[in-house]
Order: structure tokens, then sequence, then C-alpha cells
């Protein structure tokens, strides 16, 4: 329990140190210039991931704790990794980079909402995420309060933060392995016994997000590279803040395993999904 409550936030506060360092108000504000898109993106990624996951559960009929860990999962913004995805397979990365600064402050609010109402649908045990002060502000400080750290740092030393990219970014693929492996580790066998059950669902998740993310948005006439960067937002999910959570914040190791799994399927199926979408010629 020392390990979820002190290495977990520590670990997360890391890799949101490294995105505020890629981060500057213009970022906010280029969101602006663009509000189709990115509003575009914010529905899919808000409104439609949650009910699409919830139907996954049902279908999967996932037991109760896994159930609300994969809605905790969809309810987590874009990772990091989104944009060097949207970077490798020619999406609008800046539009990435707003979206995940927006999507992180959003989740604020959204993730401790939508966790709450899995956990009254599913009633895994006596557990709340409610948006009490206390709750609201360990959210708030796990997930803004190092963002807001790197920007503040990429503001006074632009040439420390640009120096210091590569390092933190091997640094978070590092991290993250670590957290699976801790989240795995302390919930070993009833991982073995679901193993199958939650490597389907993670699977067919990421690849429902990474399509909606890309479909959604060309159907409504919004440019190709624009819904690259939005597939890749919606579609790749900041599985550490999930594990976070479920550990740090509600002390359910059990509950952190579908992050877990999704941690480690998402780089082979959002690189699967990169080259599909880069193979196809711009219409």
């Amino acid at each position: 329990m020392e390990f979820a409550a002190v290495a977990l936030p520590l670990a997360l506060g890391v890799i949101m140190f490294g995105l505020g360092l890629d981060l500057t108000p213009a970022d906010f504000a280029r969101v602006a210039k663009n509000p189709k898109a990115a509003g575009v993106a914010l529905a899919c990624q808000l409104l439609l991931l949650p009910a699409v996951c919830f139907g996954l559960v049902l279908l999967f009929r996932l037991p109760p704790m896994l159930a609300v860990g994969m809605l905790l999962l969809a309810a987590s913004p874009g990772g990091t990794t989104a944009n060097l995805y949207s970077h490798l397979f020619r999406g609008d990365v800046a539009l990435n980079i707003s979206l995940t600064a927006i999507n992180s402050v959003i989740a604020v609010i959204t993730l401790p909402v939508i966790t709450n109402l899995a956990i009254a649908y599913f009633q895994p045990a006596d557990l709340t995420l409610g948006l009490q002060f206390r709750k609201a502000l360990e959210v708030f400080v796990i997930v803004l309060a190092p963002v807001g750290l790197g920007m503040l740092v990429r503001g006074l030393k632009p040439a420390f933060a640009k120096a210091m990219d590569k390092p933190v970014r091997i640094a978070s693929v590092v991290i993250l392995a670590v957290v699976i492996l801790g989240a795995v580790a302390s919930s070993f066998d009833l991982l073995t016994s679901n193993l199958l059950l939650l490597g389907s669902i993670t699977t067919l998740f990421c690849l429902i997000s990474l399509g909606l993310g890309f479909i959604v948005p060309r159907l409504l006439k919004i440019e190709r590279p624009q819904a690259i960067a939005s597939a890749f937002e919606v579609g790749i999910h900041n599985a550490t803040l999930a594990i976070v959570v479920a550990q740090g914040v509600l002390q359910q190791p059990e509950m952190s395993l579908p992050a877990a799994i999704y941690g480690v399927l998402m780089f082979p199926v959002a690189a699967l999904f990169g080259f599909v979408v880069a193979r196809r010629r711009p219409a």
C-alpha cells in the first residue's frame, strides 16, 4: 500500500511534468483557431468512449471491480504517447498537444464523475471517488500540478526544457513499464484468471477508440491530419493515471488490471492502426 500511496503518484508526476515541458499557453489558445476539430475530438473522448466502454463491459460481463477499472480507463485523458504516434503517422501534432492539455484539465472533473457512476452501477465495494474537496484536490495535484510545473520550467528555461525532452520521454516509458509490472504483480492471480478476457476487451476498446477518433471527424469533413491527431488522442489513454487512481486513490489494485493490460497492448495496436491509416491515400 505504501508503494501505491507514494511511488505511483511520483511516477505519474514525472510523466505529467514531461508533458508540461512540451506545452505553452499558446497550445490552449490554438484550439480557438480550429474549434471544430478540437470539439469533435473532445466529444468523442468525453461522450462516445464512456458509452462504448460501458457497452463492452456489459457484453463481456466483466466482474464488478474490473468493470469499474475499464470505465476508469475510458475516463482517463489521452496520453503523451498520442503525440508521438501522431507525429509518426502525419497527424496534426499541434492539435494533439492542445487536446492533451485541455483533456488533462477536464479530467479533474470528468474522471471522478464517470468513475463514480460506474461504482454506483456495478457496486464492486463500498467505494467512492466523489467530488469532495479532498478527492478533487488529490486528482488535481497528481494530474495538473506537475503539468503546470513543466510549463513554468519551459517558460523560464526553454533551453533546459528542450534538453530534458528526450530523457523525460525515455523515463516516461520506463516508468510506465514499472507501473504496469507493479499492477500485475499486486493482483497476479486475478490477472491470470482473467487474462484472455481482459486482453480481448482492452484490444477491442483500443481499436474502437482509434476508429471512432478517426472516422467521426472524417464524416464531419475535418481534414485528414486533424482526424489522425484525433484518432490517437481518443484512442491512446493515460494508462498510468488510471493505475494511479485505482491503486493510490481508491486503493484497489485489482481495479488497475484493465489499464495495466491496455498499457501493454495499446502500443502495437496503435502502431498497426497508424500503418493502415498512413498507407491510404488522402481523398
